[in-house]
């Protein structure tokens, strides 16, 4: 027990140490979002989990898993840098409404995206299906078999899309096209509309669309609202060409600020903007998100120039990344820099829904779930590489992937099996040192 007790005290001041590196500037900045932040963590392991991206990449880097020299299985110069999704779990996962007016489950919220090895992907999403399976009470025997699910279906669509396979014989998640809980998501998010939001977020004032003034929303003083618009003007210049179709479009009728207080973005400062739409007409206005970009937890890891220097800031990292991985991403998707910090500019869309597991509980299902987001992570994989317009990775990353694999066919699922339950147990462990220390206010500066 004695043994026990310093081992957990070891590991709570090594989980402080990456949090103070992750974590520390902006939590002296906000110490009260960063209380939200962490009572959302501590409510389960999962959530930990979610919000420790941080912790999950040093543990990789502490083990000699980095991409330097291609270390670790599967890794080459090739697969271990190629365009991935960075905090790759099992909740992130949802609908969205692409550039071409489709309605398509797949991959979101790439805040973390970068360039790394392939596996890192795979490893975060098996572990997270790991603690998954504990919370719904299943056997090491049937998350073994969940994660050996995800990892063939994942090499089931790397390998078709690595043959030549036409998109027409891998198309993407859709009404026509999904099927159980990916359908219900898409058929909810249909069911919701741009009115609701806006009616949710503004309303009517002097014959004109305001911002509701509301607890989440602050106030801006004009010299602010000034940075902002000029933020605003400099976002303009890195929409694609199709996106300006008609200037009227963004035109700014109100902006307000917001503090972020969810897991992924406390501290972030960031603020709402709403802009005229397609046309006059008061239902049609679009409500956009101007965020300071995050620092990657993978970018700590990776010591590549190449891609440190790629790009501008973390704003620029983020759109790019997202353009890469995303196949007709958001027509609003861009970045611009306010008080010399990145930002991330985006639709608040009214057709967002996320994969919800609370009611997802029959083995069965679950593992036909599992099935597609293998073949989306693969999707993903395939689409950010040669083709996809960036230089950063100049080869077919489906082809590179699909080699290192077929080498080891065995090997494949039984890596991600392991990883999955060591790693799950360590994040369960993990997540009760966090909560004493959190509760006992260990943590420097809450």
């Amino acid at each position: 027990m004695a043994l026990e007790h310093v081992r957990a005290t070891q590991r709570g001041e090594d989980i402080l140490a990456v949090f103070d590196t992750a974590f520390g500037t902006l939590l002296a900045a906000d110490p009260a979002a960063f209380r939200v932040k962490f009572r959302k963590m501590a409510a389960s392991a999962f959530a930990f989990y979610r919000g420790t991206a941080c912790l999950f990449y040093a543990d990789l880097a502490r083990s000699g898993e980095h991409e330097e020299g291609a270390a670790g299985p599967y890794l080459d110069e090739r697969t271990s840098r190629v365009w991935i999704h960075g905090d790759l779990h099992a909740e992130n996962f949802g609908t969205y409404m692409d550039a071409n007016g489709r309605l398509v489950f797949n991959v979101n919220d790439f805040d973390e995206a970068y360039v790394g090895p392939f596996t890192w992907d795979l490893k975060r999403f098996a572990a997270s299906i790991a603690l998954i399976g504990y919370t719904k009470a299943l056997s090491d025997e049937m998350i073994s078999e969940l994660v050996r699910v995800y990892a063939a279906s994942y090499r089931e669509r790397i390998h078709a899309l690595a043959t030549g396979a036409k998109n027409e014989e891998v198309p993407p998640f859709t009404l026509d096209t999904a099927e159980g809980p990916l359908l219900d998501a898409l058929r909810e998010a249909r069911s919701l509309t741009r009115f609701g939001l806006l009616s949710s977020m503004t309303e009517i004032r002097d014959f004109e669309r305001r911002f509701l003034a509301d607890d989440g929303s602050i106030e801006l003083d004009a010299a602010t609202r000034y940075k902002i618009l000029a933020a605003f003007d400099g976002y303009l210049e890195t929409l694609p060409d199709t996106s300006l179709a008609r200037p009227d479009s963004y035109r700014v009728k109100d902006v307000v600020g917001r503090r972020g207080i969810g897991i992924g973005s406390a501290g972030l400062p960031s603020y709402n903007i709403l802009l005229e739409g397609n046309s006059d007409a008061l239902e049609n206005d679009v409500v956009i998100y101007m965020k300071q970009a995050q620092t990657p937890a993978v970018s700590r890891h990776i010591t590549d120039p190449k891609v440190r220097g790629y790009f501008q800031h973390e704003g620029h990292r983020t759109v790019i990344s997202q353009r890469a991985l995303q196949a007709h991403a958001d027509p609003w998707l861009g970045w611009t820099e306010l008080d010399g910090a990145g930002q991330l500019v985006a639709e608040i869309s009214p057709y967002a829904v996320d994969l919800d597991w609370s009611d997802i509980d029959d083995p069965a299902e679950i593992a036909a779930v599992v099935a597609d987001l293998g073949r989306a992570t693969a999707t993903m994989h395939a689409a950010a590489d040669d083709q996809s317009g960036h230089s950063l990775v100049p080869f077919s990353t489906e082809r590179a992937i699909d080699a290192v694999i077929a080498a080891d066919e065995d090997g494949f699922g039984d890596l991600l099996v392991d990883f999955a339950h060591s790693y799950g147990a360590r994040a369960r462990a993990d997540h009760q040192i966090f909560v004493d220390l959190f509760r006992n206010g260990r943590i420097p500066g809450l």
